[in-house]
């Protein structure tokens, strides 16, 4: 793993990663007031700036367990990584370092969106910063570094049964733990002001859509960067080939229900379905075959299509539809693997067994990450508050928070 090809492929995932930050804010940014683009966009930029510091001073540490109990790794262990950089093959290790980074900001800048055109930045920083330590380090380590999830095969049914769950990409770690988060936010800062179906628009589409494009190259990184860990990359072309196909398969199934619903296909319906797609094969890109995948994706676009309406009905105001793409997505992509998985899904030659272990690591992931965005976010309200004055959001969060305009022109 440490040949040039593998390490050379180390930094270009890492970047393209990274990159999925910028594209987040780029398609958010498009999708809020113009008088609230620049507050979108700095809350994803914010999080690059602060997650990836905590990253390196404490969350790697704290991303790995000696033990299935342990909640997360002791942050003091290689505070700041000094021993980390100094030993044998270092570069090596600093490199999955950097690429962790990436995976930590991308989880906290998606909630962003549940709270555009009404948050505080500075507040959103402290919560970022919080949600990071308590939110996304533990759960890395359960997924991915000796914690309960990763070994809740072996304590549910054996060492020998080979069932472990499933999540390659992220699937519980990043999306349903930020679609959680999300929600918790959106019902404690409450509804924007006129908030109902049909009246709050994109503001600039253009922008939506090349952020959904930055996204879907960055995604490649994302899903199949992993990769160069293993001697041959040998599963990185099943894992780009799922990557396009889902996608694809996710903007028609959305474009189809937008068809059916309101007569119209449009390009926010495309762009979103893509994020659809992304999201729902990020757990399973590894693990099932094209055409599965390819049903994965549609099943994505419909569903999350469909749920995206669920905040007009249950009253909450999830601003740029995380729930319904990210934590809706999350869980059909998780669940999926149940069923199709090779080899261990029910309908593939499996049991119930693989669809248990996925159940459980969704269901107990959202419940956790809900439970604490909630009391961060509450907290925070209640003392310094989190969202601006209704006066300060008729006037515009640009202006009020940051001083600046997306769409400054020059004197003629």
């Amino acid at each position: 793993m440490d040949a040039p090809g593998n390490i050379s492929w180390a930094i270009t995932a890492t970047a393209l990663v990274l990159l999925m930050t910028p594209g987040v804010a780029f398609f958010y940014g498009g999708l809020v007031k113009a008088k609230s683009v620049v507050s979108m966009m700095m809350m994803s930029f914010g999080s690059i700036g602060l997650v990836a510091v905590l990253w390196i001073l404490f969350g790697f540490s704290m991303s790995a367990v000696d033990s299935p109990t342990a909640f997360a790794g002791n942050p003091f262990a290689d505070f700041g990584l000094s021993s980390l950089a100094a030993g044998e093959g270092s570069n090596v290790a600093l490199l999955g370092v950097a690429y962790g980074a990436t995976f930590a900001i991308i989880t906290v800048a998606l909630i962003s969106g549940a709270i555009a055109d009404r948050a505080k930045f500075g507040s959103w920083l402290i919560f970022a910063g919080v949600f990071a330590t308590v939110g996304y380090f533990p759960v890395a380590a359960w997924v991915w570094g000796g914690g309960w999830i990763m070994n809740l095969g072996t304590t549910l049914f054996g060492e020998d049964s080979g069932i472990g769950v499933i999540d390659y990409a992220g699937g519980t770690a990043v999306h349903i733990n930020a679609g959680a988060a999300a929600l918790a936010l959106a019902i404690v800062l409450g509804k924007r002001i006129g908030f109902q179906k049909g009246i709050l628009k994109p503001h600039n589409v253009p922008l939506t859509l090349l952020g959904a494009a930055l996204l879907w190259f960055g995604w490649f990184g994302f899903n199949a960067g992993a990769e160069w860990l293993a001697e041959d990359m040998g599963g990185v072309g099943l894992i780009g080939l799922n990557t396009l196909g889902a996608t694809a398969a996710a903007i028609l199934g959305w474009i189809l229900i937008e068809r059916i619903k309101d007569g119209k296909a449009t390009s926010v319906g495309a762009a979103s379905g893509a994020v659809a797609g992304l999201v729902a094969i990020t757990p399973a890109c590894a693990n099932l075959t094209p055409g599965w995948s390819l049903l994965l994706g549609a099943v994505a676009g419909i569903v999350c299509a469909l749920a995206v309406e669920m905040k007009f009905r249950l009253g909450f105001d999830d601003s740029l539809d995380v729930v319904g793409i990210h934590l809706v997505g999350g869980l059909i992509g998780t669940l999926y693997l149940g069923f199709f998985a090779t080899e261990t899904g029910l309908f593939v030659g499996g049991d119930a067994r693989q669809l248990a272990v996925q159940a459980i690591a969704a269901l107990g992931v959202l419940i956790y990450s809900f439970v604490v965005a909630f009391i961060i976010g509450f907290a925070i309200e209640k003392t310094i508050g989190f969202r601006i004055t209704s006066e300060d959001e008729i006037a515009g969060v640009d202006q009020v928070v940051h001083g600046e305009e997306g769409y400054a022109l020059a004197d003629a």
